[in-house]
């Protein structure tokens, strides 16, 4: 290191000789500016600065055996209004300023999800996974979609309800783009619920109290495995960090994907190809300030349900129902 400060200071007078630019005191003189940037580079060991996150697709996954006829059901908006749960999925991205967006759908079921689509079907792209490998395998068929650009990634099965006025998916699109690296939500979330969600092991981001350095990722690990490899400082006693449903992934994971489909004939794991991404490149996860709800959980549908209605207009009408409700049942 020594000596790579020592070559920092003569580059940086040798630049600035051979430049023909005035302007600024030498510690804000262009020559040094750029000088530093590369041999910061160079001491990261990487041959690139990361490019600015312009996150305009998202993919949404509702190819799953247990999972494709839920975002197709009904339910009542925050704003009081009925909808599909893919239409409320949709507006979850479009808030984030999403511009495309694709739906990895089983063969066969394009119509019935334009239809739920409502005034939004126009507007999506339906990708088939004709071969049920899992989840993993569902993101890699959107390559074709997503190409060589960034995205947004949402479960179908999922739905978000922000504790601020900004949307849970804006909060983690702007996150993404203001770090310029792959971000996933994640939820402190108690180990009785690890049976149901990917987890992640890391360290908090200094000075930074909803972000963290991911290390690694386990796909619905056993409470003792967790305690053993995703303990992180801080946390409640028994809490991980597991996934919200929601991500900001690179081109890099789509590569990483593609491999486990040609290297395997099973299963695909997305949590597996994350691990991998976090020891290739920069990958965050973010806590959100919200909540996700599971409608594919024992009463998900339901709570999912109450979640959006306590919190929009109607607010006191159901809880005034919910307490007729509870006293009808303690008589």
């Amino acid at each position: 290191m020594e000596g790579l400060l020592t070559l920092s200071t003569a580059g940086v007078e040798t630049g600035k000789k051979n430049c023909h630019s005035n302007a600024g005191t030498p510690e804000t003189h262009p020559c040094t500016i750029g000088i530093a940037l590369c041999l910061l580079t160079i001491a990261h060991g990487s041959a690139t600065v990361p490019h600015p996150m312009n996150i305009k697709k998202a993919l949404i996954t509702a190819a799953g055996r247990n999972q494709r006829t839920l975002p197709l059901q009904t339910l009542v908006g925050q704003d009081g209004v009925s909808r599909s749960a893919l239409g409320v999925v949709i507006e979850e991205a479009l808030s984030a300023g999403i511009e495309e967006i694709a739906v990895v759908i089983h063969p066969g079921d394009q119509a019935a999800y334009t239809e739920a689509a409502g005034s939004h079907g126009r507007r999506l792209r339906f990708i088939e996974q004709t071969e049920p490998r899992g989840y993993g395998h569902a993101v890699a068929c959107g390559r074709s979609f997503t190409r060589e650009e960034p995205f947004l990634l949402l479960v179908g099965d999922h739905v978000y309800v922000s504790a601020t006025a900004t949307s849970c998916a804006r909060q983690l699109v702007e996150t993404a783009a203001n770090e310029r690296s792959a971000v996933s939500a994640v939820q402190a979330t108690h180990e009785s619920k690890l049976p149901y969600f990917g987890a992640i092991g890391g360290r908090r981001v200094t000075g930074r109290d909803a972000l963290y350095e991911i290390a690694e990722t386990l796909e619905k690990p056993t409470p003792t495995l967790a305690e053993q490899r995703l303990v992180i400082p801080g946390l409640r006693a028994a809490h991980y960090l597991c996934f919200f449903g929601m991500h900001v992934l690179t081109p890099s994971l789509m590569d990483l994907l593609e491999r486990q489909v040609s290297e395997t004939t099973g299963s695909v794991n997305l949590s597996t190809a994350l691990s991998a991404l976090a020891r290739k490149e920069r990958y965050l996860a973010f806590e959100t300030a919200g909540r996700r709800y599971d409608m594919g959980a024992k009463h998900g549908f339901l709570t999912a349900q109450l979640a959006l209605s306590l919190a929009g207009p109607d607010r006191e009408e159901v809880l005034a129902g919910l307490v007729e409700l509870l006293a009808q049942r303690s008589r």
